[in-house]
């Protein structure tokens, strides 16, 4: 047999991969990286590789079916939206995440988001280069201390946000999870809610939820349309989530406050996207997960989910775990 090998899906990375190498190179596994990246290029180099570290790149039933030798694949990132789970378990097929790289960072920017549309950071900031001084915009700024504070999505992310959110002296906190139990969220000084309740009553909504079919447009535009008109609406999670086009509406019509937004339905955000021209939307462009810290500790734990499996049979952090691995079937 010989040398297991490993490539990557699509380079997001710059072509720095000494981290991933350094991993895979201790455990006797080589690491080729792609030069030609077109779809042709990618099955070609996938048919015969032993794992694959997954970026952006759709890993469908039709790519999955070509994979001769594959034992896992390793997404880099907490979400895996872009791998079809249930083929890959079809074929006997390890699918990996990392769901807790970069939990400081997430909940660090919706905090962020949420201050900046709370004292309209940007809008100050767009004002005085302008030169205007004072300047609202017809937008009211509000007290956060005592007000609603509504979680969607109470992960390790969730909870982070819950646990830095404690310092903003809000005066309940509305947590709305159907996998995570009542006495968990109460002991963390939340209260569970269903979804209704908690848009309805909150003054600030930040969404953690991952997107699966079940969450898409889980904020939906009743939903939207429920929420209080001063309400301000945070999602650091997957953009499908949302539906954008009634956020847009609201937003424009002036039925919720302001929204902050690290993720869209189409990404990049296309440039006749309405959110562009509100004023009352503060935009980050999918970089919650952002610092160099978590980038490395994301690239060291992707790689060491293929070393577990082609040592160890089991990734650290498999995603599919009812399924027969591929060279343990009858």
């Amino acid at each position: 047999m010989g040398t297991p090998s490993v490539i990557v899906s699509d380079d997001r990375f710059g072509k720095d991969y000494r981290i991933e190498a350094s991993v895979l190179s201790a455990a006797g596994v080589r690491l080729e990286l792609l030069e030609d990246e077109s779809d042709e290029a990618f099955l070609r180099a996938a048919r015969t590789a032993d794992g694959i570290l997954v970026n952006l790149r759709k890993i469908d039933s039709g790519v999955i079916d070509g994979l001769e030798n594959c034992r896992v694949l390793a997404r880099y990132g907490v979400g895996y939206d872009n791998v079809d789970v249930e083929a890959a378990s079809r074929a006997g097929i390890w699918v990996a995440n990392v769901p807790d790289y970069c939990v400081e960072e997430v909940s660090d920017q919706a905090l962020a988001l949420l201050l900046a549309c709370a004292r309209l950071t940007v809008v100050k900031d767009k004002a005085i280069r302008a030169g205007k001084w004072n300047y609202l915009g017809g937008m009211r700024i509000n007290r956060i201390r005592g007000s609603t504070l509504g979680i969607v999505g109470y992960g390790a992310i969730g909870r982070r946000t819950h646990q830095k959110a404690s310092g903003l002296s809000f005066g309940e906190v509305l947590v709305c999870d159907p996998y995570v139990d009542a006495e968990v969220i109460e002991a963390a000084g939340g209260r569970k809610r269903d979804l209704r309740e908690v848009a309805a009553r909150c003054d600030f909504l930040s969404v953690h939820a991952p997107l699966t079919p079940d969450t898409r447009h889980l904020i939906s535009k009743e939903l939207v349309e429920s929420m209080k008109p001063t309400a301000i609406l945070v999602n650091t999670s997957r953009g499908p989530i949302l539906d954008e086009a009634a956020l847009c509406s609201a937003l424009r019509d002036g039925r919720i406050r302001a929204a902050g937004l690290d993720v869209f339905e189409t990404e990049p955000l296309p440039s006749a996207s309405p959110l562009r021209l509100l004023d009352n939307v503060v935009l980050s462009d999918h970089c919650a997960y952002y610092s160099e810290e978590a980038i490395a500790e994301l690239k060291e734990k992707a790689a060491r989910n293929i070393v577990s499996v082609l040592r160890d049979g089991k990734p650290l952090y498999p995603v599919n775990t009812q399924m027969v691995p591929r060279g343990s079937r009858g």
